[in-house]
């Protein structure tokens, strides 16, 4: 039995993830349990920044029409977002903890655009400009939860991490994690089945994780079908 893929970001994140994957042939089923909500904000104080620092790109739309401004972004994604917006973009290597170089001697201006809960606070004035609501796992994926098949969950970031591992604590199906980086596999709390941490923190990066998953099983699965030579 292939393994079912358990996708829980937002909506438009999980759509876009699932069509990445699509070449690794697995069934999907998307159960969002967080939910973007924006935040009432300073736009003027954002118009007003000097240059602007995204470590997510549901930041974008709080940013307004780029114009040329400069925005510092943590990885790929965001970084797509910002160009689109019309911000002149500097790209991170994907989290916040590897773009810290970038942040060194902006001088006063910039400001950092971020959702209420932040994975590492940044040596940059911010404003929450986002929510991310936990959201309850919808009745098909608890029941792919309590079933007897392998379910993958990637994990991309430490807070939804945190909130699928609370919410999976009694499933029955053996559970692979595909963690985006070691904080958000440190804040996993529920079982284990197989794990794979990203070499690199981003969305390709959790693809590969997820293929490294797989091929271990089937590396296993050989190992056990293949004759022992004896009589």
């Amino acid at each position: 039995m292939p393994p079912t893929v358990l996708l829980t970001r937002p909506q438009e994140s999980s759509r876009r993830f699932a069509a990445e994957m699509a070449a690794l042939g697995l069934p999907v089923l998307v159960s969002p349990i967080i939910e973007i909500v924006p935040l009432a904000h300073d736009d003027d104080a954002i118009r007003a920044a000097r240059g602007l620092v995204l470590t997510s790109a549901h930041a974008v739309p709080a940013a307004g029409e780029g114009q040329g401004r400069p925005a510092i972004c943590v990885g790929p994604a965001t970084a797509e977002a910002a160009r689109r917006a019309g911000f002149d973009v500097t790209e991170g290597p994907g989290d916040a903890a590897r773009m810290m170089p970038l942040l060194r001697d902006l001088g006063a201006g910039w400001l950092h655009l971020h959702g209420r809960h932040v994975a590492r606070v940044l040596p940059v004035p911010g404003i929450e400009v986002y929510d991310q609501q936990a959201r309850p796992l919808s009745a098909e994926a608890r029941e792919l939860l309590s079933g007897a098949g392998p379910v993958i969950l990637p994990l991309f970031s430490p807070r939804s991490a945190a909130l699928l591992g609370a919410a999976v604590a009694g499933a029955g199906a053996p559970l692979w994690l595909a963690a985006i980086s070691p904080a958000a596999r440190a804040a996993w709390t529920g079982p284990i089945a197989r794990e794979a941490v990203a070499a690199d923190p981003d969305a390709p990066g959790v693809r590969r994780a997820v293929a490294a998953l797989l091929a271990a099983e089937y590396s296993d699965q050989r190992r056990v079908e293949a004759p022992s030579g004896r009589d």
